[in-house]
């Protein structure tokens, strides 16, 4: 597990502002299925990216992926309404209740996160890799 400090909060307001201003792409760079972790990245038109992780914090086998705190937050900030933001690696992760990805969580993850940044859902798309299931 990996210490609390490695999950330092992000201000919807600290980020960039064309993810307000601009219709946004959020692509999966790994699989739903490769585990509580999938890879991303933000996009718009005019070569703005970021990259921006999701992360299912109630994996706990074989360890815990996120502390104790990291995981109460999420799941009080999801009961609100709202998706936690975390910087993780030098990377914005959405931090998720569940162990894993559908594509309706990451939907409501990555419509959470327009909310946060005064955008409307409407103008933010997901495109989704299935991989990782072993199969």
């Amino acid at each position: 597990m990996t210490a609390e400090s490695s999950y330092a909060a992000v201000d919807p307001f600290e980020l960039p502002e064309w993810l307000g201003e601009r219709d946004v792409t959020w692509a999966a760079e790994s699989g739903l299925r490769s585990g509580p972790g999938v890879t991303g990245l933000l996009s718009a038109e005019g070569d703005a990216s970021l990259g921006c992780d999701l992360l299912a914090v109630d994996a706990a086998y074989p360890v815990p992926v996120a502390p104790e705190g990291v995981r109460l937050r999420a799941h009080q900030a999801w009961h609100h309404g709202e998706v936690h933001l975390v910087d993780h690696g030098g990377r914005l992760t959405l931090v998720v209740p569940g162990t894993g990805f559908t594509a309706d969580l990451v939907l409501d993850a990555v419509s959470r996160l327009a909310r946060a940044v005064g955008a409307s859902a409407e103008h933010y798309s997901v495109r989704l890799r299935i991989g990782g299931s072993g199969r």
